[in-house]
């Protein structure tokens, strides 16, 4: 059923992201599959619920959630026990929720690499086909903070041939474009010389977006719905900087010189704060237009809306 949504989906529109998120259940009791206390961004706080991780096909005009997983925690996982009495007690969870052997705890940015290999991946739904046979670009990987923080998840990306635009913090350490590795001395000492590296330790990104202050333009990404009199056209414009940057995590590979590679830093600074509010990193082209990363880092309102649609129609089923 999955498969023939999203290749429905596919045939009938373009696709210009996969948009990665989850989405949070509440519940009440213990006896739900995979239900535990755990942060959920959906309801802002820690609290009993169920996790569900989803790719979406995102268009300016529609998407739709074309593959999910439910999230399993380690407490519902007696291979991460402690202990065999523990082991046992979630041995018999599972077993009254039905649960799968084969279903273990997976960072949820694993399934979501698993839920694109699903869709795009050799031998897999062909939906990527589908959008490339409509003479369409190969969709960008969008995802919010939680997803584009971890930097094994935008290696991995890369690594299968992703382009993306996610959300990352402004604490993730990072070089200026133009920091240069340099050759360090053995000292006349036996050996191998040391490989050249950076002279000094890295800045953040919001170190180096405040230092590129005078790069801050307005641009406008979309066309609202909620006219006013100051805005009859309902644009939404807010004032962004892109720069070129080198993500500095250590798991990060060095090119032969010791370079790490660049790409995208994207901030929103809207003029009434004092610094920017949001972050993205991009690998896309070094020549691609500040327009086209905001609306890229933005189209991720399109999967929100749905969950919020959702949630309205949860709340008058139940009423």
């Amino acid at each position: 059923m999955r498969r023939n949504v999203a290749r429905w989906f596919a045939s009938s529109q373009p696709v210009e992201a996969l948009g990665i998120d989850d989405t949070g259940f509440p519940k009440d009791g213990n006896a739900s599959p995979c239900v535990a206390r755990q942060y959920s961004g959906t309801l802002g706080k820690t609290a009993n619920c169920q996790i569900a991780v989803s790719v979406h096909l995102v268009s300016e005009h529609a998407s739709c959630a074309a593959d999910w997983r439910l999230f399993c925690p380690e407490s519902w996982d007696d291979d991460d026990a402690a202990g065999e009495v523990a082991a046992a007690g979630i041995r018999r969870r599972r077993e009254r929720a039905h649960i799968p052997d084969d279903v273990r705890h997976t960072g949820k940015w694993r399934l979501a690499l698993e839920m694109l290999d699903e869709m795009a991946g050799p031998g897999g739904w062909g939906v990527l086909e589908r959008v490339t046979a409509a003479g369409h670009a190969r969709p960008v990987a969008v995802a919010d903070a939680g997803y584009g923080d971890n930097t094994t998840f935008r290696l991995e990306l890369e690594n299968r041939d992703w382009q993306y635009v996610v959300a990352v913090r402004g604490t993730t350490s990072a070089y200026a474009d133009d920091a240069q590795p340099v050759a360090r001395s053995l000292g006349g000492g036996p050996g191998r010389p040391p490989k050249p590296a950076y002279p000094a330790p890295p800045a953040n990104l919001r170190q180096l977006a405040i230092a590129s202050a005078d790069k801050i333009g307005p641009v406008t990404w979309r066309q609202g719905t909620r006219a006013t009199k100051a805005n009859p056209t309902a644009s939404m414009t807010s004032c962004f900087l892109a720069i070129r940057v080198r993500p500095a995590n250590r798991d990060i590979p060095r090119a032969a010189g010791g370079s790490l590679p660049e790409c995208w830093l994207l901030a929103q600074w809207p003029p009434e704060a004092d610094e920017p509010t949001d972050y993205w990193l991009s690998n896309l082209p070094a020549s691609t237009p500040i327009e086209e990363l905001v609306r890229l880092a933005k189209i991720r309102w399109r999967i929100e809306m749905v969950f919020s649609q959702l949630a309205k129609g949860r709340m008058r089923a139940v009423g």
